[in-house]
């Protein structure tokens, strides 16, 4: 097996998790990533590495990517504008990444010799469903957002190529990540709600019994080399939902569990908030057929960051906003 990858997008809040795991799993890792956050500094403790290069520049640039795939034989695709607030935010930068980019970087990955192509989408394409129900790989989609809307663009165009293409797709619709990573987002719920309260600042909870999947960075990683390592039949044109039940939650279950830890911390609710998803999710395809299932629940997550907390490590957060959230990004369109 040629133990070689280029993430794309992967500086951000999951790339640099991820290329540790695969560095220390023998793999060649190259990253291609445009920094719109500021995130420079994420790369720095790998360019030492003999086992790792850094290409700076846009998916949408072909040169780029034609650099960036020398050597590699599996291409890890989490690029893009991540998140509602900043697809909606900047919806011609959001255009032109999300839709136009992914789509000609999807088209221009064949008849490079790669082996795997695994794309990183997500689990907020179920949009609202009801409470009783859980979404498995083949519930109808209701995409909600502009981000939304683009991955299941990107995921039909992706499906569409069997027999077209000749890489290997998979699609991994990722729950909503959460736990320590080098470019640490407090705009994510299980991040956001532990620091707020450990903080001591008073947290307004819009619509607290609405359902999400959770997933931790490191289960992630680990799920993406099983993916890259699994018999081709396994994981050809497959979609999966990556995550796991134990993480499925209200947003009131993720407050319960910080107030266990924090029991004088202050919360205010809110009902009918901006965001009306409201999903639980099934993992039975990627438990079955993988074997996945996280080794990292909630609770974890809460109790790592309140630890990094205590210990000063963000310290400066509220000094680097648009570093530690997708709040703010400086694109050149053409």
């Amino acid at each position: 097996m040629n133990k070689s990858v280029l993430i794309i997008g992967g500086a951000g809040y999951i790339g640099p998790v991820l290329t540790d795991h695969l560095l220390t799993a023998g793999y060649k890792v190259n990253c291609l990533d445009l920094l719109l956050y500021q995130n420079n500094t994420c790369v720095i403790p790998y360019l030492s590495n003999p086992n790792y290069r850094f290409i700076y520049g846009d998916l949408r640039d072909q040169n780029v990517l034609d650099r960036a795939l020398q050597g590699v034989t599996n291409v890890i695709l989490l690029a893009g504008l991540v998140g509602d607030p900043i697809t909606k935010k900047y919806p011609e930068a959001s255009h032109a990444i999300n839709d136009e980019g992914i789509l000609s970087c999807i088209d221009f990955l064949n008849g490079k010799g790669l082996d795997r192509v695994i794309f990183v989408s997500t689990c907020s394409n179920y949009g609202l469903i009801k409470s009783d129900e859980l979404a498995d790989e083949t519930y109808p989609l209701s995409p909600l957002s502009l981000y939304a809307k683009s991955k299941v663009a990107a995921e039909q165009h992706l499906l569409t190529n069997r027999g077209k293409v000749d890489y290997t797709p998979t699609i991994l619709r990722f729950a909503t990540a959460f736990g320590l990573a080098p470019r640490m987002r407090f705009d994510l719920t299980v991040n956001e709600f532990t620091r707020e309260l450990a903080l001591g600042r008073e947290l307004l909870v819009f619509d607290a019994h609405t359902w999400r999947p959770y997933c931790h960075v490191m289960d992630f990683a680990r799920l993406i080399q099983q993916v890259i390592e699994a018999p081709h039949a396994k994981i050809a044109f497959e979609v999966f939902n990556a995550g796991g039940e134990i993480n499925n939650s209200t947003k009131q279950g993720i407050i319960d569990t910080i107030l266990a830890l924090l029991p004088d911390a202050k919360v205010r609710y809110q009902e009918h908030g901006s965001d009306p998803r409201n999903y639980r999710v099934n993992f039975q395809k990627v438990r079955e057929t993988l074997g996945f299932e996280p080794e990292y629940t909630v609770d974890y997550g809460v109790k790592e960051l309140l630890s990094a907390i205590r210990e000063h490590i963000f310290d400066r957060a509220d000094l680097m906003r648009n570093f530690h959230g997708n709040y703010e990004i400086e694109y050149p369109l053409p």
